[in-house]
């Protein structure tokens, strides 16, 4: 039994993928799923929000570009019952959470920052804020309540802001394509530095 959301790491995978036909060394760090390992990837699995935190710290020491694609919780549960908890017990549970760590804001390095925004309302909005707030080069937000994209599809339609404000609205695409456009912003950063 878990709190999760429906994530299901494609575009994660797509990413991994679509960079690695590019020439980069990709590590890819991945909660439990069932997608196949990319072939010619790096793999790190991990289980919690707190193993990702730490594998990723370890990954971009040596990194040239930190990509979070992936939807990481934003709460765990501040208790964890080192046994089964019987229904008999109560007739109710409080379950209290507590905060993750902020992964892609809180790891340090000089690296470029790419972000993923999945939200339910006011996209622009949001995805500027975190752009902001994180400080990151680019984010690429998308609309989670979409039926046809996003989280569990095969295809996104997204919006790429980079820092200086710059709005690119991509129609609905294969996630590898959606992949293919945000390395060539990448490409182009990294052609500036």
């Amino acid at each position: 039994r878990c709190l999760t959301n429906r994530s299901s790491g494609k575009m994660g995978y797509a990413l991994a993928e679509a960079a690695r036909d590019r020439g980069a060394r990709v590590v890819l760090v991945s909660a439990p799923g069932t997608l196949p390992k990319p072939v010619g990837v790096d793999m790190v699995n991990v289980g919690t929000a707190q193993e990702m935190y730490d594998a990723v710290k370890k990954a971009v020491a040596k990194a040239d570009v930190l990509i979070m694609a992936a939807a990481v919780a934003d709460y765990r549960p501040k208790k964890v019952s080192k046994s089964k908890i019987k229904r008999e017990r109560a007739s109710s549970l409080m379950l209290e959470l507590e905060k993750t760590a902020d992964i892609l804001g809180e790891v340090k390095g000089k690296f470029l920052r790419v972000g993923f925004a999945a939200e339910t309302e006011n996209l622009l909005a949001n995805a500027k804020g975190k752009l902001a707030k994180k400080r990151l080069d680019l984010i690429v937000a998308n609309d989670i309540t979409a039926k046809d994209s996003g989280i569990g599809a095969d295809k996104n339609r997204v919006v790429i802001i980079d820092r200086k404000g710059k709005v690119e609205k991509l129609p609905l695409l294969p996630k590898r394509e959606v992949s293919d456009r945000i390395l060539d912003k990448i490409a182009q950063f990294l052609g500036k530095k």
